[in-house]
């Protein structure tokens, strides 16, 4: 097919081509020029679909001339497949053609390179068109990347008519046209045709990709349309000549005329509504143009005195408008065959848009010093402009919210791996971001990125369509830097989230070894190394023998526990046999002020599992030979004891102060993480001190990182109740990431 050697003006078609056309080039015959560039870099080379490549390029612009495409537009179609067979395709078509075609060429082919990578996972992977497997997320991803580079909208009108030419190829060379085309045409290719509501594409694209897909059903759809053609066709003409004679008669101006068959349409009323050919009313159709919306209802009103009109069957698309701007009448009679008959009923302007997009209103045409519908060149076009560009924009968003349930795409960036698979991430993404969305393990060892070829840092913004690579050391974990707001490495919730649970497992696993290391030096000890060491934490009521590890590990198991399990159970006393060393009886009853209920003077001790203080909920355990062991009653210690020998629990209380001047102190844990710094320890004490605490030790354990440390404060209060805004405080230090009472 080969262009005409004529100039090419605009059709009077959608204003969507003109919008993407515009501003139109100053040199004359643009098409011929681009044709005349293009073909030596064209001529001798074939696509990846077979089809050569310069009568694709004449295909595409006849497609787009068809819908009414300016010469811009047109000439476009060409300039795109020279990049392909230039070294630097955007340089030289700037310098050749201007900036706003290397620009195109630029997005186009990125398009192109989404649509090769997501053609290898649609097709022939076993799953199922539709389902939520690889294939359906490619296909939303091509989905997502036309959207994002559709502020360009001679990118979706190039893409769209390149796909249109494609699968006619196919079908006229009768060549087998992969399913993965044939899938990607009927599932993204069309719904963005009809959204922007260009039907004579949509349904083109929807009936031969309905061909490939499913030949067998398609062959018999064809087979009942055309089965009594000849008839259908001269019943049409009959009411046809009828419908104009009445609309004539009653002073009516109207164009009438047969409505195209659309395979694929009355293939889904007829599965849909599970309906039988005859049934389907749409096989018989007419279309009445005429001048204005009271001529509509006019001719509505003829033609339902010339036939019965179906129940149920009409629908006013002019009062309510569907989505992308289509206004017609719909309605359905019984001819005088008693067969039914669909006649749609539009004005002129209404069928320029159902035909070719949703902004035909605001459609150009140079004509002298006025515009469309005397719309000034200089003036009022502009703001029609920018108002059709606003609309078109809102049926893209709505056609994305058909799939995706979002409001928009600002708030996404789609960038490609260097085998072109489509990443989507949040805006701001980074290349941390893309090295986790593409493999957890990826992202933990990622210590480099290139992107579009150049090095750039970790924390770098990235941009939809960007390529990017991403440099891993052989093992190794994530960052801490990675995690802080100010640095803006990831902007990802779900990267954060998997950063944090490597910091936390790194944590856990040195908790559970600092606990093995422990319990193993007890066994050595008891001379029992040769015990099993998952039945010995079933019988200490664990699940298996790390969840022991890591209590021994927190300091929240005592090793005391271990040793009673190891050593030979002893007869239980009876209560009256338990032998308790008295003490020196003091007013305030026993030891530290505790209280043990019904025996007064007997020796009383704080367990350092927990530190118990007033004034917490206590509980008494009765040891052999030192007394009662004082015991918060949520101690972990406590309870596993207590489920051993449960006649050793006693209850207990605090009793009061024997000198009220001068009140007991009981010292408390408290366990700060924070990230190591010079002066950290100065600055955790003096907060203690503010508060009048007075430490009396201090542990520290860094971790494996060189840049966390735990540290464990013992402090002397008088009341446990006091420590809370000493903790408010110790968490507002620099560095401090919590702080616990143990």
């Amino acid at each position: 097919m080969k262009t005409s050697e004529a100039p090419l003006p605009a059709t009077g078609a959608a204003a969507i081509v003109q919008l993407a056309s515009a501003p139109a080039l100053a040199e004359a015959d643009p098409v011929r020029r681009a044709r005349a560039f293009a073909e030596p870099l064209l001529a001798d080379h074939l696509l990846d679909s077979g089809e050569p490549a310069l009568a694709h390029a004449d295909g595409t612009a006849a497609v787009l001339r068809a819908i009414g495409a300016g010469p811009a537009l047109c000439a476009a179609a060409y300039l795109v497949y020279t990049g392909d067979y230039l070294q630097r395709p955007e340089e030289v078509v700037a310098k050749a053609f201007g900036p706003s075609y290397a620009s195109l060429v630029t997005l186009t082919r990125k398009l192109m390179q989404i649509q090769r990578a997501a053609q290898s996972g649609i097709g022939g992977t076993g799953a199922p068109r539709g389902s939520q497997g690889e294939p359906a997320l490619q296909l939303e991803r091509v989905r997502k990347m036309l959207l994002a580079f559709s502020r360009d909208l001679r990118v979706v009108l190039l893409r769209l008519a390149s796909r249109l030419q494609t699968l006619r190829w196919f079908a006229a060379s009768r060549n087998p046209c992969p399913e993965a085309i044939a899938t990607e045409s009927q599932q993204v290719f069309a719904p963005l045709a009809n959204r922007l509501g260009i039907w004579q594409i949509k349904w083109e694209i929807e009936d031969l990709s309905f061909r490939f897909l499913q030949p067998q059903e398609y062959q018999r759809m064809a087979r009942l349309v055309d089965a009594k053609r000849i008839e259908r066709e001269a019943a049409v003409r009959r009411v046809r000549e009828q419908l104009l004679q009445r609309l004539t008669a009653a002073g009516l101006a109207a164009d009438v005329e047969g409505r195209p068959k659309h395979l694929y349409s009355i293939w889904k009323k007829m599965r849909g509504k599970d309906l039988a050919f005859e049934r389907v009313f749409d096989a018989r159709a007419l279309r009445v143009l005429v001048a204005d919306v009271p001529a509509c209802y006019a001719a509505l009103a003829r033609v339902h005195e010339a036939w019965p009109a179906v129940a149920g069957e009409f629908v006013d698309y002019i009062a309510r408008p569907k989505l992308n701007g289509y206004q017609s009448l719909h309605t359905v009679v019984l001819a005088d065959d008693g067969g039914p008959l669909e006649v749609q009923i539009r004005t002129h302007e209404m069928h320029e848009h159902a035909e070719h997009g949703v902004a035909a209103h605001w459609l150009y045409k140079e004509a002298g010093a006025r515009g469309y519908a005397g719309v000034s060149a200089s003036g009022e076009f502009e703001e029609r402009l920018a108002q059709a560009r606003k609309a078109v924009l809102r049926e893209l968003l709505a056609w994305e919210r058909d799939f995706a349930g979002t409001a928009s795409f600002d708030d996404r960036i789609y960038v490609f791996t260097p085998q072109a698979t489509i990443i989507d991430l949040p805006a701001g993404g980074t290349p941390v971001d893309f090295a986790y969305s593409l493999h957890t393990d990826l992202g933990h060892r990622c210590r480099g990125a290139r992107v579009d070829g150049r090095v750039v840092p970790l924390s770098t913004p990235l941009q939809s369509g960007q390529t990017v690579e991403i440099s891993a050391a052989k093992e190794g974990g994530p960052s801490l830097d990675w995690l802080n707001p100010e640095l803006h490495y990831i902007a990802s919730p779900r990267a954060k989230a998997k950063v944090r649970a490597w910091f936390n497992a790194e944590q856990q696993a040195q908790t559970v070894a600092r606990g093995r290391e422990a319990v193993e030096k007890l066994l050595q000890r008891e001379g029992r190394t040769a015990l099993e060491r998952d039945a010995l934490a079933e019988q200490l009521g664990f699940r298996n023998a790390a969840a022991l590890y890591e209590v021994v590990g927190k300091d929240e198991f005592s090793l005391r526990n271990i040793e009673i399990v190891l050593r030979p159970a002893e007869p239980e006393p009876d209560a009256d046999q338990i032998h308790l060393h008295r003490s020196r009886a003091e007013p305030g009853g026993g030891r530290g002020g505790v209280l043990v209920v019904g025996i007064d003077s007997l020796m009383t001790t704080l367990a350092r599992c927990c530190r118990p203080a007033p004034p917490d909920a206590i509980s008494g355990y009765v040891t052999r030979g030192r007394g009662v062991a004082v015991h918060r009653s949520d101690c972990s210690n406590l309870r596993h004891m207590a489920a051993s020998a449960p006649g050793r629990v006693i209850e207990v209380a605090w009793g009061r102060p024997a000198d009220a001047a001068r009140p007991a102190v009981y010292p408390l844990d408290v366990v700060v993480e924070a990230d190591d710094r010079p002066g950290l320890l100065r600055d955790i004490s003096e907060a203690f001190s503010k508060d009048k605490m007075n430490v009396t030790d201090v542990r520290t354990q860094p971790a494996k990182d060189g840049r966390t440390v735990w540290m464990t404060f013992t402090v002397e209060v008088t009341d446990a109740a006091r420590l809370a805004p000493a903790l408010t405080q110790i968490g507002r230090v620099a560095g401090v990431r919590h702080a616990r009472r143990k």
